[in-house]
C-alpha cells in the first residue's frame, strides 16, 4: 500500500500553526523541521514513532507544495525515516531516493510548453486585464507563482479569475491568504499517478488539509482530512474521513487511522489495538 500525505498542517505543524490550532505539552513534541539554526516544525512523539514504524511496512510518499529546498528542511527524512519517493513543488518535482527524477521533470517541462502561457507572459496579461492583487508576489522555481495577500480586491470574482486563467492553461487556488497560479500540467495527483504506475501499486491511502491536496486525494481509496483544514468545509463531506482532533494531535490520529488499514496478519502493533475516535 502507498500512504501519500501532505505535510504542513496535516502531519507536521509549525509554531504558528500550533498557536492557531492548539499546543500539546512540549515534552510530547518531536522537532522535525530545522531552519535558520533552530527548530521550527514539530510532530507529537507518538506520531513520529508511528510514522517511523509505518514507513517500514508501506510506501510512504510526502506530497507538498513546498519547493525541494524547503522540503529538505525536514531533517528527519535524511536521518530517521529514509524515503523512496517524495513529491515537491506541488507535483512539479519527484525525488527518488533523494535525487530529482529527471524523466518526470522533462515531462513537466514539455507539458508546460505545450499547454500553458509562459509565466512572465501570464503575469503581464493579468496586469493588463486589470487583475491587480495587494500583497507580495513570489516566484516558485520558474514553475508557478503566488501572492501573499494583504487583502482581496473589493470586486474580486473568483470564478471569473479561474475562467480567465484556464483559457491560458493555468489554474487558480486561493489558500487562506495565498493566491496560487499554477500551470495545469503541474499537479500533485499526476505525480502520484506516475509513481503508482512506476511501482505497480494501486492501493492508496492519503491525507491532506488544503484544496490543492484534493488533486491527489481523489486518486486514493482511503482519504483523511483534519477538521481544521479547508477540505473539511467542502460540500462532498462523504468523499473523505474527517479527523475530529485538531492541530498537531490530528497528525497523530491520521497515522493511527493508516495503521488500522493494514491487514491484521501483518499488523506491526499486534500488542494493542489502536483506538480512534472523535
Amino acid at each position: 500500500m502507498i500512504f501519500a500525505s501532505d505535510l504542513d498542517r496535516t502531519l507536521m505543524y509549525s509554531i504558528r500553526a500550533m498557536e492557531e490550532l492548539g499546543w500539546v505539552d512540549e515534552y510530547s513534541m518531536k522537532p522535525v523541521e530545522f531552519k535558520d539554526n533552530r527548530w521550527v516544525g514539530y510532530m507529537t512523539e507518538t506520531a513520529f514513532t508511528t510514522l517511523k514504524q509505518l514507513s517500514q511496512h508501506v510506501l510512504f510518499i510526502p506530497i507538498t507544495t513546498r519547493t525541494t529546498a524547503q522540503f529538505n528542511r525536514f531533517v528527519i527524512f535524511q536521518k530517521e525515516i529514509p524515503l523512496q519517493y517524495a513529491v515537491t513543488t506541488n507535483g512539479a518535482n519527484i525525488l527518488y531516493r533523494g535525487k530529482l527524477l529527471e524523466e518526470w521533470s522533462a515531462h513537466i517541462s514539455a507539458a508546460m510548453k505545450r499547454e500553458s502561457l509562459p509565466m512572465a507572459e501570464m503575469l503581464a496579461l493579468l496586469e493588463r486585464e486589470g487583475f491587480i492583487f495587494a500583497g507580495k508576489l513570489w516566484h516558485v522555481e520558474n514553475l508557478f507563482f503566488y501572492y501573499t495577500l494583504t487583502s482581496l480586491p473589493p470586486s474580486f470574482n473568483r470564478s471569473m479569475l479561474e475562467d480567465f486563467a484556464s483559457m491560458y492553461g493555468w489554474r487558480v487556488s486561493l489558500q487562506g491568504r495565498k493566491l496560487y497560479f499554477i500551470p495545469k500540467a503541474i499537479s500533485k495527483g499526476a505525480a502520484l499517478d506516475y509513481i503508482c504506475q512506476r511501482e505497480g501499486i494501486s492501493e492508496i491511502a492519503g491525507a491532506g488539509d488544503s484544496i490543492l491536496d484534493w488533486d491527489f486525494l481523489r486518486n486514493c481509496q482511503h482519504r483523511f482530512v483534519p477538521k481544521h483544514g479547508e477540505l473539511a468545509n467542502m460540500s462532498e463531506m462523504n468523499a473523505f474521513t474527517v479527523i475530529y482532533r485538531t492541530g498537531i494531535n490530528a497528525g497523530e490520529e491520521i497515522l493511527n487511522q493508516i495503521v488500522n488499514l493494514l491487514p491484521r496478519e501483518s499488523h506491526f502493533f499486534k500488542h494493542k489495538e489502536i483506538k480512534t475516535g472523535k
